[in-house]
């Protein structure tokens, strides 16, 4: 049944272009050819810029034609690659294809010039080593991309003019899929750098918190880690609301739930023993003067909710709203239990801190009142495991 190549190409352009995984993508190319021209083997030269070469990045057929991907390396001296990069096949190529049997054709032109000839014939040989008897290159604005590979076809006939054309046609499909992929890729390391440098940023401005506050050194790390655990506890039973990103934002909620700080005076922060009211007060203003701080940022979305509410009660008894239940935000009820345990087991200059087995008895006991009891219940299992 002949292959109508024009659908074909549609189809396979239409698939590419919603593909940004780069390795997907080549997979995607290479077993359409193998599948739908019916190729013993058929693989991808792709140029990797951190390596300055190109390399085999997928290969695909025939067990023992197939050749290891990553295996094979060539850079910009190697005359495959040389005879692509000074565009001769477009000097003297008809279709941009490069096919063995055209080659070894062009070798007996005495119009080619020797340097041409001895180039070309280093290029076939190259072919030969890869059993390739057509190579196809990508070029996204006169930059070669890729060189695809293509072994014969499996009847062991030549491969027709609309083959060929089919396969320059889709070449150019390929380069724009390719380097579409290649600036997504882009584009998602430098968010992840960003992150990167976010998270550290992050750390570091909860270490200068922690700092303001001598009597509670490492406060902030430890909540922190806390708060991680009852959500790796959580997950386990309700995976489907503890994704990655919500552990994401608890993170950050957590290393910044007493940003707030850097607002009260450490007069107060520091007083060698217990606060009066007005002091307390101003304590109670850190939660909303943190949450104003982080408020323009809004790629931080729930983490501010965790600031802002780390201090409110499960009857509805804390501040800075009174929220009760159900309507305080999940990240701000695990921080609470997280941040309520380190408070009491931590020393003050007024009083010792409580042992853990003390702390968690205080924790089953406000269990319901002070705090979430599902997040108070966690918070146990996670201390009977040694976990804490």
């Amino acid at each position: 049944m002949a292959i109508d190549y024009k659908k074909e190409l549609i189809s396979a352009a239409k698939t590419m272009i919603l593909v940004h995984d780069l390795r997907l993508l080549i997979r995607i190319i290479v077993r359409t050819i193998v599948q739908k021209v019916k190729v013993t083997h058929a693989g991808i030269l792709l140029f990797d810029k951190g390596k300055e070469s190109f390399v085999l990045t997928v290969s695909r057929g025939s067990k023992g034609l197939r050749i290891p991907e990553g295996f094979a390396r060539m850079d910009n001296s190697n005359p495959l690659i040389r005879f692509f990069t000074l565009r001769l096949d477009r000097k003297i190529l008809k279709d941009g294809s490069l096919t063995t049997r055209e080659a070894k054709r062009k070798l007996k032109d005495k119009k080619l010039k020797p340097a041409q000839k001895q180039l070309l014939k280093a290029a076939i040989y190259q072919m030969e080593i890869f059993e390739a008897v057509v190579c196809i290159p990508s070029y996204f604005h006169d930059e070669l991309l890729g060189i695809l590979l293509l072994g014969e076809k499996k009847n062991g006939r030549d491969f027709k003019n609309d083959e060929l054309d089919f396969f320059a046609a889709l070449a150019s499909d390929v380069a724009m899929a390719i380097r579409n992929a290649q600036l997504f890729n882009e584009l998602q390391q430098e968010l992840d750098k960003k992150h990167h440098l976010f998270i550290h940023t992050t750390i570091a401005l909860a270490v200068a918190i922690d700092a303001k506050d001598h009597y509670t050194h490492g406060h902030t790390s430890r909540v922190t880690q806390l708060s991680l655990e009852i959500a790796k506890k959580l997950m386990k039973k309700n995976r489907k609301k503890f994704d990655d990103k919500m552990i994401e934002q608890l993170h950050i909620a957590s290393l910044l739930h007493d940003i707030g700080k850097i607002g009260i005076p450490e007069s107060i922060l520091n007083k060698d023993g217990p606060l009066d009211e007005t002091e307390q007060n101003r304590i109670k203003e850190h939660p909303i003067i943190g949450a104003t701080i982080l408020n323009p940022i809004k790629e931080l979305g729930d983490a501010i909710l965790g600031v802002k509410y780390h201090h409110e009660k499960y009857d509805g008894s804390g501040y800075p709203e009174g929220l009760k239940g159900k309507q305080i935000p999940l990240l701000a009820s695990i921080i609470a239990v997280a941040d309520t345990f380190d408070a009491m087991t931590t020393d003050r200059p007024y009083r010792r801190g409580l042992t853990k087995e003390e702390a968690i008895s205080e924790i089953k006991r406000v269990s319901g009142k002070q705090l979430d009891p599902r997040i108070a219940a966690a918070f146990e299992q996670i201390y009977l495991e040694g976990k804490i």
